[in-house]
Protein backbone atom coordinates (compact mmCIF):
# COMPACT_ATOMS: atom_id res chain seq x y z
CA UNK A 1 0.00 0.00 0.00
CA UNK A 2 1.15 2.96 -1.09
CA UNK A 3 1.72 5.83 2.06
CA UNK A 4 0.71 9.10 1.84
CA UNK A 5 3.37 11.70 1.64
CA UNK A 6 2.75 15.33 2.36
CA UNK A 7 5.51 17.83 1.34
CA UNK A 8 6.82 21.34 1.76
CA UNK A 9 8.42 23.36 -0.66
CA UNK A 10 9.07 26.42 0.67
CA UNK A 11 10.94 28.03 -2.34
CA UNK A 12 12.16 31.63 -1.76
CA UNK A 13 10.87 31.63 1.54
CA UNK A 14 10.97 30.08 5.26
CA UNK A 15 8.76 28.69 7.70
CA UNK A 16 7.57 30.82 10.14
CA UNK A 17 7.39 27.94 12.95
CA UNK A 18 8.52 24.36 12.18
CA UNK A 19 7.70 23.08 16.14
CA UNK A 20 3.71 22.33 14.84
CA UNK A 21 5.05 20.06 11.40
CA UNK A 22 7.59 18.24 13.60
CA UNK A 23 4.50 17.47 16.10
CA UNK A 24 1.81 16.67 13.53
CA UNK A 25 4.81 14.26 12.09
CA UNK A 26 4.94 12.56 15.20
CA UNK A 27 1.25 12.16 15.63
CA UNK A 28 -0.06 11.49 12.43
CA UNK A 29 0.59 8.24 9.97
CA UNK A 30 1.92 9.85 7.10
CA UNK A 31 5.21 10.56 5.71
CA UNK A 32 6.35 14.44 6.05
CA UNK A 33 9.16 16.40 4.12
CA UNK A 34 10.43 19.80 3.69
CA UNK A 35 12.60 21.53 1.36
CA UNK A 36 13.82 24.72 2.15
CA UNK A 37 16.18 27.14 0.40
CA UNK A 38 19.78 25.77 0.31
CA UNK A 39 21.44 27.74 2.71
CA UNK A 40 18.67 27.38 5.06
CA UNK A 41 19.41 23.30 4.76
CA UNK A 42 21.56 22.64 7.73
CA UNK A 43 19.73 24.69 10.05
CA UNK A 44 16.59 22.87 9.55
CA UNK A 45 18.03 19.77 9.72
CA UNK A 46 19.39 20.88 13.15
CA UNK A 47 15.65 22.03 14.35
CA UNK A 48 13.89 18.66 12.87
CA UNK A 49 16.50 16.04 14.69
CA UNK A 50 15.01 13.75 15.91
CA UNK A 51 11.67 14.09 14.21
CA UNK A 52 10.36 12.47 11.46
CA UNK A 53 10.71 14.92 8.88
CA UNK A 54 12.66 14.09 5.92
CA UNK A 55 14.59 17.51 4.98
CA UNK A 56 15.78 17.67 0.83
CA UNK A 57 16.50 20.26 -1.17
CA UNK A 58 14.83 22.30 -4.04
CA UNK A 59 17.03 21.14 -6.98
CA UNK A 60 20.17 20.07 -7.98
CA UNK A 61 23.19 19.93 -10.58
CA UNK A 62 23.42 17.27 -13.04
CA UNK A 63 27.26 17.12 -12.45
CA UNK A 64 29.00 16.42 -9.35
CA UNK A 65 32.10 19.09 -9.63
CA UNK A 66 32.98 21.91 -11.90
CA UNK A 67 32.45 25.28 -13.48
CA UNK A 68 29.09 26.04 -12.63
CA UNK A 69 28.58 29.07 -11.06
CA UNK A 70 25.99 29.06 -8.73
CA UNK A 71 24.81 25.28 -8.32
CA UNK A 72 24.94 22.96 -5.90
CA UNK A 73 26.38 19.22 -6.64
CA UNK A 74 24.23 16.56 -5.16
CA UNK A 75 28.05 15.03 -3.59
CA UNK A 76 27.79 18.35 -1.35
CA UNK A 77 23.85 17.57 -0.37
CA UNK A 78 24.68 13.90 0.42
CA UNK A 79 27.16 15.28 3.02
CA UNK A 80 24.23 16.57 4.56
CA UNK A 81 22.65 13.40 4.14
CA UNK A 82 20.19 15.07 1.97
CA UNK A 83 18.68 12.71 -0.23
CA UNK A 84 14.88 13.95 -1.42
CA UNK A 85 15.48 16.44 -4.32
CA UNK A 86 12.76 17.93 -6.07
CA UNK A 87 13.53 18.07 -10.07
CA UNK A 88 12.33 19.88 -13.07
CA UNK A 89 9.50 22.08 -11.06
CA UNK A 90 7.66 24.33 -13.30
CA UNK A 91 8.98 27.31 -12.02
CA UNK A 92 12.83 25.77 -13.26
CA UNK A 93 11.10 25.06 -16.54
CA UNK A 94 9.56 28.04 -17.15
CA UNK A 95 11.28 30.48 -15.05
CA UNK A 96 14.54 29.39 -15.80
CA UNK A 97 14.06 27.92 -19.10
CA UNK A 98 14.86 24.16 -17.76
CA UNK A 99 14.62 21.63 -20.65
CA UNK A 100 13.33 18.05 -20.34
CA UNK A 101 16.67 16.69 -21.81
CA UNK A 102 18.67 18.81 -18.67
CA UNK A 103 15.67 16.98 -16.07
CA UNK A 104 16.94 13.77 -17.38
CA UNK A 105 20.54 14.23 -16.47
CA UNK A 106 19.34 15.55 -13.61
CA UNK A 107 16.99 12.01 -12.98
CA UNK A 108 19.99 10.22 -13.86
CA UNK A 109 22.84 11.42 -11.92
CA UNK A 110 20.15 11.34 -8.33
CA UNK A 111 19.22 7.75 -8.73
CA UNK A 112 22.34 6.72 -10.08
CA UNK A 113 23.43 7.84 -6.09
CA UNK A 114 20.43 6.23 -4.62
CA UNK A 115 18.92 9.87 -3.92
CA UNK A 116 15.22 10.27 -3.94
CA UNK A 117 13.79 12.53 -6.43
CA UNK A 118 10.69 14.21 -6.98
CA UNK A 119 10.12 14.80 -11.05
CA UNK A 120 7.32 17.65 -11.14
CA UNK A 121 5.26 17.84 -14.61
CA UNK A 122 2.11 19.86 -15.35
CA UNK A 123 0.31 21.51 -18.59
CA UNK A 124 0.11 25.12 -18.82
CA UNK A 125 -3.38 26.91 -18.97
CA UNK A 126 -2.99 27.49 -22.79
CA UNK A 127 -1.75 23.61 -23.40
CA UNK A 128 -5.17 22.36 -21.12
CA UNK A 129 -7.64 24.64 -22.75
CA UNK A 130 -5.85 23.67 -25.91
CA UNK A 131 -6.56 19.79 -24.65
CA UNK A 132 -2.70 19.35 -25.09
CA UNK A 133 -2.30 18.88 -21.60
CA UNK A 134 -1.91 15.02 -21.75
CA UNK A 135 0.13 14.97 -23.92
CA UNK A 136 2.65 17.86 -22.71
CA UNK A 137 2.68 15.52 -19.78
CA UNK A 138 3.15 12.78 -21.61
CA UNK A 139 6.39 13.89 -23.45
CA UNK A 140 7.69 15.11 -20.08
CA UNK A 141 7.36 11.71 -18.29
CA UNK A 142 8.76 10.01 -21.55
CA UNK A 143 11.58 12.33 -22.03
CA UNK A 144 12.20 12.93 -17.34
CA UNK A 145 11.99 8.67 -17.16
CA UNK A 146 13.98 7.72 -20.57
CA UNK A 147 17.06 5.39 -19.85
CA UNK A 148 16.30 4.79 -16.40
CA UNK A 149 16.74 1.24 -15.15
CA UNK A 150 17.75 1.23 -11.29
CA UNK A 151 16.39 2.29 -7.70
CA UNK A 152 12.78 3.33 -9.65
CA UNK A 153 11.25 2.60 -6.41
CA UNK A 154 13.00 5.71 -5.18
CA UNK A 155 11.47 7.71 -7.54
CA UNK A 156 8.15 9.79 -6.57
CA UNK A 157 6.20 12.19 -9.76
CA UNK A 158 4.24 15.14 -8.43
CA UNK A 159 1.36 16.31 -11.01
CA UNK A 160 1.96 20.08 -10.77
CA UNK A 161 -0.81 22.33 -13.49
CA UNK A 162 1.25 25.37 -13.93
CA UNK A 163 -2.10 27.81 -14.44
CA UNK A 164 -2.65 26.45 -10.58
CA UNK A 165 0.81 27.30 -8.49
CA UNK A 166 0.25 29.63 -6.25
CA UNK A 167 -2.61 31.37 -8.33
CA UNK A 168 -5.14 29.82 -5.25
CA UNK A 169 -6.84 27.99 -8.24
CA UNK A 170 -6.73 24.19 -7.97
CA UNK A 171 -7.05 21.45 -10.22
CA UNK A 172 -10.86 19.98 -9.21
CA UNK A 173 -10.44 16.43 -7.16
CA UNK A 174 -12.13 14.71 -10.43
CA UNK A 175 -9.59 16.49 -12.77
CA UNK A 176 -6.16 15.76 -10.79
CA UNK A 177 -7.45 12.35 -10.82
CA UNK A 178 -7.74 11.94 -14.45
CA UNK A 179 -4.64 13.39 -14.65
CA UNK A 180 -2.46 11.24 -11.90
CA UNK A 181 -4.48 8.17 -13.36
CA UNK A 182 -2.98 9.05 -16.79
CA UNK A 183 0.12 9.21 -14.91
CA UNK A 184 -0.05 6.28 -13.47
CA UNK A 185 -0.79 5.08 -16.77
CA UNK A 186 2.23 6.11 -18.44
CA UNK A 187 4.42 4.94 -15.83
CA UNK A 188 3.05 1.69 -16.34
CA UNK A 189 4.21 1.87 -20.25
CA UNK A 190 7.54 2.84 -19.44
CA UNK A 191 8.57 0.63 -16.10
CA UNK A 192 5.61 -2.02 -15.62
CA UNK A 193 2.73 -2.13 -14.12
CA UNK A 194 4.12 -3.18 -10.48
CA UNK A 195 6.21 -0.03 -11.01
CA UNK A 196 3.07 2.22 -11.58
CA UNK A 197 1.40 0.62 -9.13
CA UNK A 198 3.91 1.03 -6.42
CA UNK A 199 4.77 4.78 -7.50
CA UNK A 200 3.63 7.85 -5.37
CA UNK A 201 2.36 10.55 -7.50
CA UNK A 202 1.76 13.83 -5.35
CA UNK A 203 -0.83 16.69 -6.38
CA UNK A 204 0.69 20.47 -6.36
CA UNK A 205 -1.11 23.58 -7.04
CA UNK A 206 -2.47 25.82 -4.32
CA UNK A 207 -2.77 23.07 -2.05
CA UNK A 208 -4.47 24.22 1.51
CA UNK A 209 -6.26 22.58 4.44
CA UNK A 210 -9.45 23.42 3.25
CA UNK A 211 -8.90 21.50 -0.47
CA UNK A 212 -6.21 18.57 0.67
CA UNK A 213 -9.22 16.23 1.98
CA UNK A 214 -11.08 16.18 -1.18
CA UNK A 215 -8.16 15.33 -3.10
CA UNK A 216 -6.37 12.90 -0.95
CA UNK A 217 -9.79 10.58 -1.09
CA UNK A 218 -8.96 9.90 -5.07
CA UNK A 219 -7.61 6.55 -5.39
CA UNK A 220 -4.55 7.78 -7.54
CA UNK A 221 -3.67 11.14 -5.17
CA UNK A 222 -0.86 9.43 -2.66
CA UNK A 223 -0.03 13.31 -1.04
CA UNK A 224 0.50 16.85 -1.56
CA UNK A 225 2.98 19.43 -2.60
CA UNK A 226 1.95 22.17 -0.54
CA UNK A 227 3.72 25.63 -1.51
CA UNK A 228 2.48 28.57 0.15
CA UNK A 229 0.42 26.97 2.89
CA UNK A 230 3.39 25.04 3.84
CA UNK A 231 5.14 27.94 5.12
CA UNK A 232 2.50 28.43 7.95
CA UNK A 233 3.50 26.06 11.11
CA UNK A 234 -0.02 25.50 12.01
CA UNK A 235 -1.51 25.58 8.33
CA UNK A 236 1.21 22.75 7.44
CA UNK A 237 0.60 21.03 10.58
CA UNK A 238 -2.98 21.22 10.15
CA UNK A 239 -2.62 19.73 6.06
CA UNK A 240 -0.47 16.99 7.94
CA UNK A 241 -3.30 16.02 10.12
CA UNK A 242 -5.83 15.50 7.34
CA UNK A 243 -3.51 13.70 5.53
CA UNK A 244 -2.82 11.11 8.54
CA UNK A 245 -7.02 11.08 8.65
CA UNK A 246 -7.49 10.75 4.90
CA UNK A 247 -4.32 7.78 5.56
CA UNK A 248 -6.69 5.49 8.04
Amino acid sequence: MRRILIAGNWKMNVIDNILPVARAAEENRVDVAVFPPFVYLERIINELKGSKVVVGAQNMHHQESGPYTGETSPKFLLEMNVKHVIIGHSERRHVFKESDEEISLKMKKALSLNMNPILCVGETESERLSNKHKSSVENQLKIGLGGIENNLKNIIIAYEPVWAIGTGNTATPNDAEEMHSFIREQISYIFGRNVASEMIVLYGGSVNEENVKDLLRKDNIDGALVGGASLKGDKFAKIIEIGGKTNI
